[in-house]
């Protein structure tokens, strides 16, 4: 019997849920439901008849980012070294808007009178200067009891170099039936700070995905293997993902680029730009050839050094609010109605507009066709909350809808310049992947404001996180800190490429991987001397090749190098992947050559060149009609289940050979 495999993303709007089985995708949608994320998966899972037969469930959840960004974590306590007790409130003391005088800081997850001390200290090479001192330990552990805590974050001074303190601190902990996060399993890297926030991070949020997870699993039919989706890009076992949960705070969106980038290279193109627009928020990434990661990401202003895909977020989605600020200017977002209310066209109570409402009043969205017809939208209830910002604005409904698609795309035009223009990548050699349930919505706008010369929709654009999650390897990050300069490193870091590699190589078979399938990448992260941050590059074989890779990086980076300059070995990296079997797009040989076949003709607002809205005749076809190697022209919809597409007058597109939608500018219009 042929294996089934199963790609869940829980988003803020929506659960989706992309199935392979025999060669065939099936996608499917259904509302969330925040109180309890699972019980809209076996609502998903038992309307298409799949709950007792999945074989291996892969699934991208936002228990954890929620829980940080809507400050729900459990009740949390810190234990440090004896004098360190402030460093996660002191932290960089960088201010994010540096002309704010008003700017508040974000509050820490563990307040004061939450973060003990233990009295010990290693020296930077892990030698004990201060033995650890039991009866201080006892005492921060009764502290702690009496406050209330129930999970603990451990961050030890120099614990990276020498773990024994941290150990025996956890041992203690445990013991007293605390759930416990140590720095030196969590992150062992220098950096003080952001070692003790990455920690945190993960003792806030463990317990609460712990029972997430093992709830998600009694409902689950014990022969089907849960995956979980990490913000990596790569998945791990439900069980470590319970133990490091820090390890999944973006894992939705890191699963959407992964499938763009799976989906985009299917149509031969590598250099592009992710572009994940959902019901709450949208989700810009680069793959410069390869998907760009970062170890200094943050989520809700809390710094984690834990691999990542190199995201950017803001709070723009189909279902942001639009709003006045005290100076009577029209704001979309951050604000959104989410899945309760959602948007008033969604007839469940929504009473502010919101951007799906301006789409439907422009008719951009059709009424009777969205979700496959399966959901009815309420044009009356959009007109209605679009005319309260028409009045404020003194304008039609219309224009008043087609400010806020401009607001909102302007929000989301600035977040493609930050991975973008600020990373040293010129959008004009780029091609925008669109996708997301409002990706397809705004694409083509979004590219000619950038100048990009090419949209692509995939075929499943509104669950293509879902089907990232399908296709995603097992992921396993390893890091050691050595701190030598790189003329003296060569020797020291072949001893740890070769200590992390055994470590990796054991934790995939670990895992079930096939030896053959199995791939170590080496890095190193490297700076000039004197600099505080480092820059990440391949090690392939010397450490002086790696050196050069440095300086090419470090020009495209920041626009200079010095091939004269000292440079330092900070960090070796090591990235070990299980090769998933991809699922196999299947392509046309025979392509069309004939015009798409309009099934409708609707009139649509889009915007003019002086800025006010004109109505098209604009052609409405359906996604599943059109063969590989059929032209259309806009101004057109193309509607199917996940999404609708939108192309505006003077672009014109093909499906190529895997079924993806490529549109591009006419050149006259260029």
């Amino acid at each position: 019997m042929a294996h089934l495999f199963i790609g869940i993303d829980t988003g803020g709007t929506f659960t989706d849920l992309v199935i392979f089985q025999k060669g065939k995708l099936t996608v499917h949608k259904v509302l969330s439901t925040p109180d309890d994320p699972s019980r809209a998966i076996v609502q998903a899972l038992e309307s298409l008849d799949v709950l007792q037969c999945a074989d291996v469930i892969v699934h991208g959840s936002t228990v954890a980012t929620n829980a940080v960004l809507e400050h729900k974590g459990v009740m949390t306590g810190l234990i440090t070294t004896a004098g360190f007790r402030d460093v996660l409130e002191i932290g960089r003391q960088a201010r994010p808007l540096l002309y704010d005088l008003q700017v508040q800081k974000v509050q820490p997850l563990v307040p004061r009178e939450r973060r003990v001390e233990v009295i010990e200290r290693l020296n930077e090479r892990g030698e004990v200067l201060i033995p650890l001192d039991e009866t201080s330990l006892e005492e921060a552990l009764r502290i702690l009891s009496r406050a209330g805590v129930s999970s603990i974050a451990i961050s030890l001074l120099f614990s990276f170099t020498n773990p024994a303190h941290e150990r025996r601190v956890a041992e203690q902990a445990r013991a007293l039936g605390f759930a416990v996060s140590v720095s030196s399993e969590v992150l062992p890297e220098f950096r003080e700070y952001e070692r003790t926030s990455t920690v945190v991070l993960n003792a806030y949020i463990g317990p609460l995905m712990d029972r997430y997870l093992r709830r998600l699993e009694e409902i689950l039919p014990s022969k089907t293997v849960l995956r979980i989706m990490q913000s990596n890009g790569g998945s791990i076992s439900s069980q470590q993902a319970q133990r490091e949960a820090a390890r999944t705070l973006l894992s939705g969106p890191a699963a959407g680029v992964v499938g763009a980038a799976f989906m985009a290279e299917a149509s031969g193109y590598r250099q592009v730009i992710a572009l994940d627009i959902g019901g709450t928020s949208t989700d810009v990434a680069l793959v410069n050839g390869a998907i760009v990661e970062t170890t200094a990401g943050q989520v809700g202003g809390y710094p984690t050094r834990l691999p990542m895909i190199d995201i950017h977020t803001i709070g723009a989605g189909g279902g942001s609010i639009a709003w006045f600020d005290p100076g009577g200017a029209l704001r979309v977002g951050p604000r959104s109605a989410g899945a309760q209310p959602g948007p008033a066209a969604y007839e469940q109570g929504g009473t502010e507009a919101t951007v799906t409402d301006a789409n439907v009043v422009l008719k951009r969205l059709l009424p009777e066709t969205f979700l496959g017809g399966t959901m009815a939208l309420d044009v009356a209830a959009a007109q209605h909350v679009v005319a309260d910002i028409a009045q404020q604005l003194q304008t039609s409904v219309e224009e008043a809808a087609l400010g806020i698609i401009h607001v909102i795309n302007a929000n989301m035009e600035a977040a493609i310049r930050v991975v973008s223009v600020e990373k040293g990548c010129d959008p004009r050699q780029m091609t925008l992947v669109a996708f997301g349930g409002a990706g397809p919505l705004h694409a083509c706008e979004l590219a000619m404001a950038l100048r990009i010369p090419r949209v692509l929709v995939p075929t499943v654009p509104g669950v293509l996180s879902a089907l990232g999650m399908l296709v995603a390897d097992t992921r396993k990050d390893y890091v050691r800190t050595i701190m030598l300069p790189a003329e003296e490193a060569q020797e020291r870091v072949c001893e740890v490429v070769l200590e992390l590699e055994v470590q990796g190589r054991a934790a995939l078979l670990g895992e079930g991987i096939d030896a053959e399938q199995i791939t170590l990448e080496r890095f190193l992260d490297m700076r000039y001397h004197g600099q505080s941050y480092e820059l990440t590059v391949p090690l392939e074989d010397q450490v002086a090749h790696a050196v050069e890779r440095f300086h090419t990086a470090h020009q495209q980076r920041f626009g200079y190098s010095d091939s004269t300059k000292a440079v330092q070995v900070v960090n070796v990296r090591l990235k070990g992947r299980g090769r998933a079997a991809k699922p196999e797009l299947a392509r046309q040989e025979q392509l069309s050559t004939e015009e798409a076949r309009a099934v409708s003709i609707h009139q649509v607002g889009f915007g003019s060149d002086g800025g006010r809205i004109a109505y098209h005749q604009t052609s409405v076809y359906q996604r599943a009609q059109l063969l590989a190697g059929t032209r259309l022209s806009g101004p057109a919809l193309v509607l199917q289940y996940d999404t609708t597409t939108v192309i505006p007058p003077g672009w014109w597109g093909w499906i190529d050979e895997v079924g993806n939608l490529v549109l591009e500018q006419k050149e006259e219009e260029c």
